[in-house]
This record gives C-alpha cells, structure tokens and sequence, in this order.
C-alpha cells in the first residue's frame, strides 16, 4: 500500500471521535399522540431510575419500527403491531427480500391489546358504508396503514379514495369534512380522541362486528365513556403490541456486545420494574401479559440474559429469588423456554 494512503488512514483514524464505552439506547414508537411513545417514555423513565439512558423516538409505526431494528444503527428496540409479523412472517417464504428484512429481528417482550379505531360521519354505520367514501388509513409505513388496509380487503370493501395521512391530519380532515372516516390503530385510551372538538352529534367510533374480522384479530369492546364524545360501548377488534429487538451476537465484535448489554440492562428494568409500571404508567401495562408470545417469533438471547436471576443492575434492592410457576413449554425454542421460565420465576405465570 503507498505511504500516503497509509497516512491518510492514520490520520483519519487520528480524526475520529473517541467510541463511548457505552452505546446508546434507542426505541422507536409512533406519533406523538399515540399510546407506543407514551410507552416508551414509561420505558425510558424506569431506565433513567436505573441510571440508564434510553431515548424515544417518534415514528410513523410499525413498519419502520420493525425496519429500524433490523437496519438502524443503535436501535435496540422498537414496538410492532402482531399482524404486522403476522404478514411479514408469512410473505417471508416465498420472497427472499422480506425474508432477509426480518433476519435477526427477535421478540423482547409481549405487550398489550391495541383496538382498531374507526372515527366517521355520523352516517357511517358499519363497515360497508365505507364503500366509494373517502378514507384515511395512515400513513406508509405504519402499523394502521397495514391493519387498515388487510381490514378493508378482509371486509371487502373499497373506498373511492385511500388517503395515507398522519392521524392528526386525519382528525383535521374529518372535521373540515375532506374526509369520511379514517382508521387509527392504538391502545385504549388513546389521546387523539380525547379531544374536546370531536363533535358527538356529527362523529362516532364504527362498530367493527365483521365475523371475518373477528376470526383473524382479537374480539374486543372500547368501553362507555371511554371517549368524551362516546356514550355507549362500541364493539372493536384488537391486535396485540410486541417490543422487538435484535439478535446481538456479543461475540461478534464490540459494536454487538455492548448493544447485548443494552438490550439486557433494558429487559431487566422492565421485568423487575413491571409492578411499578403497571401502578404508574400508561393504563395499558395492566393488560400486558408477559408471557403471550406471538407464534414463530423467538426471544432474543440477550432478553434472556437480562432476566436470568443473578443479573443486577446498580440500582436493584437486594431480594429474595422467587421460585417459578411451571409452565407448558414443550412446543417452543430452548430460547422461549428460557424466557418463560424466568418471567414466571419475576412477575409470576
């Protein structure tokens, strides 16, 4: 090689910045109005308790979540909506692209129901009245958009028109009457329709009683009162939230290994912190199950190394270990097996 290019290296190599002994942890959520950041900000707010500092990101959802992890630097973690797996699991088979989109991208835990929301005129009674209106279905990307889309083909119903706008902007839409209805995929209670300018008299959440629809998602019911423009209860269907991570090798070189204590560190906040989560944060971690796994996905391996019951952090009191709860496990991966055994042995099964 000639000394100048051997000097040029060196002095690019002089020119970097110094690695931090640390990488930094990263989760992608959603919109700003959504129940994935407010999730995260949970997250993040156990971790900094714990000396750790993970930051939150806003997202257009599920989609470039999934992505983000299996592509973007430092992105340990980002929330994905099951169906979302569901179809990228499926065309996994049959199309090398996708299958190599979702190479390496692990479960780290189970999370909470999401309700299918469908705000619309007044006039909009079901799902068929859909047919030839104009409807926004979120924008590209995004786990709504998905869910809104598979909805629609399920129910097999065609809009005039499919707008993939943000959910504020649909919200804005509605009410200036640019729109009909539009679709919005988020846990209960959402912020969005918190809004005190949702007008009762001229908008309302659309039953979703489809029994198509009801075989393929979660059957489920938005509660009386749950809204302020809501007076009774409103028949819906349900996907569940997955926190997905990274297979991190720690063997492989830095980069991964102190990505893998990342993740770790991260797991065991919210495994030991899970009570404290569910008493403080967003109403939905009362409704999670850690141990609901989504079929065909496995657990990351350094998630299970951040609930094995010698791991400790700093800030963690000392406590007695809790024997766990047996569980049937015989038709999962050693990894699942793992996973389950040690939730249950933490938070009980």
């Amino acid at each position: 090689m000639p000394v100048a290019r051997l000097i040029a290296i060196a002095l690019l190599l002089v020119m970097l910045p110094a690695r931090s002994p640390a990488v930094e942890i990263n989760i992608l959520t959603g919109g700003p109005t959504g129940t994935y950041i407010q999730i995260g900000r949970d997250i993040a707010k156990a971790a900094e308790e714990c000396g750790l500092g993970m930051t939150v990101h806003e997202s257009a959802g599920s989609l470039e979540n999934f992505l983000g992890v299996r592509q973007r630097p430092v992105t340990q973690f980002g929330i994905v909506q099951s169906d979302v797996l569901e179809y990228l699991k499926t065309f996994a088979a049959n199309d090398p692209e996708v299958s190599r989109a979702i190479f390496g991208v692990r479960i780290a835990f189970p999370l909470y129901d999401e309700e299918v929301h469908l705000l619309a005129r007044k006039e909009i009674g079901g799902l068929a009245d859909l047919e030839g209106k104009r409807v926004a279905i979120g924008v590209e990307n995004s786990g709504t958009f998905l869910t809104a889309s598979l909805v629609l083909d399920l129910a097999q119903v065609s809009p005039g028109e499919r707008l993939m706008i943000t959910q504020d902007e649909s919200l804005t839409a509605l009410r200036a009457g640019d729109i009909d209805a539009f679709f919005y995929v988020a846990g209960v209670p959402a912020k969005l329709f918190a809004s005190e300018e949702i007008d009762a008299d001229s908008f309302h959440l659309v039953p979703i009683g489809d029994e198509v629809l009801r075989q393929v998602y979660k059957p489920t019911e938005i509660p009386a009162g749950t809204y302020p423009f809501q007076t009774g209860p409103v028949e819906a269907i349900a996907v569940k939230a997955v926190l997905m991570t990274y297979g991190y090798d720690p063997r492989r070189n830095a980069y991964h290994r102190e990505s893998c204590k990342a993740v770790s560190d991260i797991s065991h906040v919210i495994s030991s912190r899970f009570q404290t989560l569910q008493e403080t944060g967003h109403p939905k971690w009362k409704q999670v199950n850690l141990t609901e796994l989504p079929a065909g996905w496995d657990i990351g391996e350094c998630v299970n190394v951040g609930l094995a019951p010698a791991y400790r952090l700093p800030c963690d009191p000392p406590e007695a270990e809790t024997a766990a709860t047996p569980v049937d496990t015989t038709s999962e991966s050693e990894a699942n097996r793992a996973y389950r055994r040690q939730i249950c042995a933490v938070v009980g099964c």
